[in-house]
């Protein structure tokens, strides 16, 4: 049997909203100290609390790739970063048997001004990697994120794509017993996503173990032995990846939300499912540059007043890419499909996900991110080098012309 790795014990983390957590230099806390007699009131404030995680138990075994789902905001990455020891929990503990490599954000523990080669032994030392076994890595961990050519410019000059890239080959090269990766992964084309994945199953074979969050369902599925399902700060069901993945993708296209205490219920009001209605053969396939209609079905059990619709579309990275709203809504209780032509959606092959919100006049009813994702399977048109492709994928028609003649 193997050994346990990462236990989590009774795991809890609130924040208060409408203040906020810092750190406080010693000159703070004197000006503080001076200040507060003058100070009227008793200095409280408004604040809601919101618990990100609350009662959170699990285990992962050495060698284990785990996939952490769920919608945003339900507290995978604050379990990454718990685990990553950047931030603290509020109740509970966290135990880790090992040396920690994280990617939780693009760059983390890389410095803009440094060039490429300095952050890579940056981030080794960091790690507690002696420098002769980062120089034996080195060549390695260049080659494997593609960036050789600027290797000695200044990170600050890197695409997001190109830091990216090198510090998972930082994180995934350098030895580490534990991978903790969220959704940045997604970041960069798709060829260099497989080259991921592909390294991901070579660290879990070589007895190390993985933590990896993602919105992508195919590469849960494909990488991942067993999946945490998350929602509302807590687990709502863990098991082999295809059986938690299919009830996952099955209820939030459905339109049904877990409830922890009575289980699966329907929503009231709110977003069923979506569908390309133009422009594609395929209901979540985008083949065409051409106009494309796109319908959201929405329930609602009451009349809803002063409506606010919004639309967004991000990539697999969840970096908005476009988006738009109306207000003042007015529509019947019932089914509604609520429809949004566009004349073209020239964006670069790769999958994408809709996430739809509505508000009335007393706030929020519902906030989605749609299921399962658009797949955008267009022919690509831009650079061939991904740091400078962008995200738009819009033909250019190039020709050289003599310049013109100046007069006089």
């Amino acid at each position: 049997m193997n050994e346990i790795v990462i236990r989590v014990e009774d795991l809890g983390k609130r924040y208060r909203i409408g203040t906020r957590e810092r750190y406080l230099a010693l000159r703070d806390i004197l000006a503080g100290a001076i200040a507060r007699p003058f100070r009227r009131g008793n200095g409280s404030s408004k604040h809601e609390d919101l618990w990100a995680l609350k009662d959170v138990n699990l285990e992962i075994t050495q060698g284990e790739i785990v996939g952490l789902i769920g919608r945003n905001g339900a507290g995978k990455t604050t379990l990454l970063k718990i685990l990553s020891r950047i931030t603290r929990p509020t109740t509970g503990f966290a135990e880790i048997e090992g040396r920690v490599g994280s990617l939780l954000e693009v760059g983390t523990g890389f410095h803009p001004e440094l060039t490429g080669r300095e952050n890579v032994y940056l981030s080794g030392a960091i790690l507690g990697m002696p420098s002769a076994e980062i120089r034996k890595k080195f060549d390695e961990i260049v080659s494997f994120a593609g960036v050789e050519r600027f290797i000695d410019t200044p990170l600050k000059h890197f695409s997001t794509g190109m830091q990216t890239r090198l510090a998972f080959a930082v994180a995934a090269h350098l030895e580490t017993e534990i991978l903790l990766v969220d959704e940045v992964l997604a970041v960069g084309d798709l060829e260099f996503q497989k080259k991921c994945l592909g390294k991901m199953e070579e660290v879990s074979g070589s007895g190390r173990t993985v933590a990896f969050v993602s919105h992508q369902m195919n590469q849960i599925r494909r990488l991942c032995q067993r999946v945490f399902w998350f929602d509302g700060g807590q687990i709502y069901q863990e098991g082999p990846a295809s059986r938690v993945v299919s009830s996952y993708e099955s209820a939030m296209s459905s339109g049904t939300i877990p409830g922890l205490q009575a289980g699966q219920r329907p929503i009231k009001t709110g977003f069923l499912r979506w569908r390309i209605l133009e422009g594609s053969a395929n209901a979540t396939t985008l083949e065409s540059t051409d106009p494309i209609k796109l319908s959201f079905e929405l329930v609602l059990n009451k009349p809803l007043h002063m409506g606010h619709h919004g639309i967004a579309l991000y990539n697999s990275g969840n970096h908005l890419i476009w988006g738009t709203a109306v207000s003042n809504l007015e529509l019947p209780p019932g089914t509604h499909l609520l429809v949004h032509e566009l004349p073209s959606l020239p964006v670069r092959p790769g999958s994408y996900t809709w996430r739809v919100s509505l508000y009335d006049d007393r706030g929020l009813l519902d906030d989605w991110q749609c299921v399962p994702e658009m797949l955008v399977a267009t022919e690509p048109v831009t650079h061939p080098h991904d740091e400078w492709a962008g995200v738009l994928n819009i033909p250019d028609k190039f020709s050289v012309l003599p310049a013109p003649v100046a007069a006089g």
